[in-house]
C-alpha cells in the first residue's frame, strides 16, 4: 500500500491510538482497503503482524492457544493473539462479527486499562507488551440481529470508518496496482460506481476496489473487457440471470 491510499487523518488517529495503548476497530464495506491499511501500518511501525480470519467455529483456543501432545508429552502452544501480546506485535482480527460472542469476550481484558490476557487453561496472566496493538474489523453491511458486536465490546475501541475511495483516487489505485492505462481504469471505476448506485436490484454487496483491480489485471493479461467484467464484476455479485443480463448491457455502455 502506498501513502496516497490512506488519508493522513486515518494514519494520525491510528498512531494516536497506539501511542495511548488503545485498541482500534475499523469498519467498512468489503474490499475497501481495511486489511491493506492494517498491513501498511504494521510495516510502517516495523512490528510483526498476526492476522486472524473469523468464522462461526472460531474458538477462544484458536486465539490464545491450547495444550498439544508431543513426543515428550503435553506442551502449551501459543495462539496468534498470545504471540502478539508477548512479542509486541499487531494482532488483526478480521470480520470479528463472524466469531462467536463467547470467543470475543477474551478480548475484553486486553481492550481496557488492564491490557492483560488471562490464559485460563495455562494458569497464566500475560501483561501486554508495550508495543502490542489490537485491531479488529467488520463490514456493517453484514450485521443482523444474530451477528453484530455487543455494545460492551464495541465501546472498548477507537473506531475508524472506511469507504470506497473517491473516484480520482480509486483510478490512481487501480493504475498503480495493475499498470493498466488510465483510460481503462477510468472506465472500470465509472462502471463500478454506477453499479454501486443501482437501486431496486438483488445485488446485496457493492463492487469492491479489489474486484476492479482483479478485472483490470485480467484485461491487462489479454482478456476482453466484456469477459473480464463478466467474470470479475458481474458473476461474483449475483446469480439472477435477469440481473446478469442487465449488468452486461451496462458494461457495453463503457466498453
Amino acid at each position: 500500500m502506498t501513502d496516497y491510499q490512506v488519508q493522513s487523518n486515518e494514519v494520525g488517529i491510528f498512531q494516536a491510538a497506539i501511542d495511548n495503548h488503545l485498541p482500534l476497530l475499523i469498519k467498512g464495506p468489503t474490499g475497501c482497503g481495511k486489511t491493506k491499511f492494517v498491513e501498511h501500518m504494521a510495516e510502517k511501525l516495523k512490528r510483526p503482524l498476526y492476522t486472524i480470519a473469523c468464522h462461526d467455529d472460531l474458538s477462544a483456543s484458536d486465539l490464545v492457544g491450547r495444550h498439544l501432545i508431543g513426543k515428550d508429552g503435553t506442551f502449551w502452544q501459543d495462539g496468534p493473539l498470545t504471540k502478539a501480546v508477548r512479542e509486541g506485535g499487531v494482532c488483526y482480527i478480521d470480520e470479528i462479527v463472524e466469531a462467536r460472542k463467547d470467543t470475543t469476550v477474551v478480548l475484553h481484558p486486553l481492550s481496557d486499562h488492564r491490557r492483560i490476557l488471562p490464559l485460563e487453561k495455562n494458569g497464566e496472566i500475560i501483561e501486554a507488551h508495550k508495543d502490542f496493538v489490537l485491531v479488529v474489523s467488520y463490514n456493517p453491511g453484514y450485521q443482523n440481529l444474530l451477528k453484530g458486536l455487543k455494545p460492551s465490546t464495541k465501546q472498548r475501541f477507537v473506531t475508524l470508518e472506511f469507504d470506497y475511495p473517491k473516484e480520482e483516487l480509486e483510478i490512481s489505485i487501480v493504475c498503480q496496482q495493475t499498470a493498466i492505462d488510465i483510460k481503462t481504469a477510468s472506465q472500470l471505476v465509472g462502471l463500478a460506481r454506477e453499479i454501486r448506485n443501482l437501486k431496486d436490484s438483488d445485488i446485496n454487496e457493492s463492487v469492491s476496489t479489489r474486484l476492479i483491480i482483479y478485472t483490470a489485471l485480467m484485461i491487462k493479461n489479454g482478456l476482453s473487457a466484456q469477459d473480464a467484467c463478466n467474470h470479475c464484476l458481474i458473476l461474483p455479485l449475483t446469480d439472477e440471470q435477469e440481473t446478469i443480463e442487465a449488468l452486461k448491457r451496462l458494461v457495453n455502455n463503457y466498453f
